[in-house]
């Protein structure tokens, strides 16, 4: 089953004319609370109020649990993709993350270029993972 965190807004978060938004939700059946293994998906959409053309070259995830433990990650773009985005244009994905907490955040920043060859730091806002009912 797909849970949203009821009653918790999106998250979003505008940097150098691109705006992201992040929403999360508790995937109860691939999760295993008894083995300390919760798993969360999350939806990001990117979106270019800018007057130019950008790319998403690269990420980088700075991810959390209530326990304070930190993992990082980065790679190369998101879902397989290093998406372009014109101006009004923008882009939707889904991915996940687990935890072996019931509650984390997620934070992090997207490395883009834009059409003269700029490089852009696109930060990306802290976004609570939980299972529902942990936040009241």
């Amino acid at each position: 089953m797909l849970h949203p965190n009821r009653g918790e807004m999106k998250e979003s978060q505008t940097t150098e004319n691109v705006e992201v938004e992040a929403e999360s939700f508790f995937l109860e059946d691939h999760s295993d609370p008894e083995e300390n293994h919760f798993v969360f998906a999350y939806k990001i959409r990117i979106k270019n109020h800018g007057s130019q053309t950008v790319q998403l070259l690269s990420r980088h995830w700075i991810i959390t649990d209530s326990n304070g433990k930190t993992e990082e990650v980065k790679g190369e773009g998101v879902v397989g993709e290093q998406p372009v985005l014109d101006p009004g244009e923008e882009f939707e994905y889904t991915s996940g993350s687990h935890l072996k907490t019931e509650m984390g955040t997620m934070h992090g920043s997207y490395q883009m270029v834009n059409d003269q060859g700029e490089s852009l730091e696109v930060e990306i806002p802290c976004f609570t993972l939980s299972v529902p009912g942990i936040l009241n």
